[in-house]
């Protein structure tokens, strides 16, 4: 009887572990292409603004980061660096600089959603017309489906 619960109970632990392996993986396993240098250049060269995002803004958080150079014209986002693999990722236009998920859940009734983020690493994003760049500073990336703070780079 003993035995049989030890193996239900490595069986349990070795699915959970394999589930969330799972879920981590495959946002991996289906990113998209990133960006190519003849998508990048045009947009960077153009650019009204340019920003970073530090990968030490999450502090040291091995799971949600981001690490690069951004680029911001009328028309379009472009950036040039690394993301840390991860579902749901949406890019985010505030009005104010964000550091943490609490500041971002504050500003975010004043957030304006620009974009889907589909690689983890180089991306352009076109922006619809009626977006206007001068309300906002910054760029965040957030993770809709588990509400996590991923990255900011204010441009302005």
């Amino acid at each position: 009887m003993k035995q049989a619960g030890i193996r239900i109970g490595t069986h349990a632990i070795a699915l959970a572990l394999g589930f969330a392996l799972g879920i981590y993986a495959l946002p991996i396993l289906t990113a998209e292409r990133g960006a190519r240098e003849t998508e990048l250049r045009p947009v960077a060269d153009r650019a009204l603004y340019t920003g970073r995002f530090e990968r030490s803004l999450t502090r040291g958080d091995p799971l949600h980061w981001t690490d690069g150079k951004l680029s911001v014209t009328r028309a379009a986002l472009a950036f040039e660096g690394r993301v840390a693999p991860g579902p749901d990722y949406k890019l985010y236009l505030v009005p104010g600089f964000v550091a943490s998920k609490e500041a971002f859940l504050a500003a975010k009734p004043h957030a304006r959603r620009v974009g889907e983020l589909k690689t983890f690493g180089d991306f352009v994003a076109p922006l619809a017309a009626d977006v206007d760049i001068d309300a906002y500073t910054t760029v965040v990336i957030w993770c809709e489906r588990f509400s996590q703070f991923i990255g900011a780079a204010q441009y302005r």
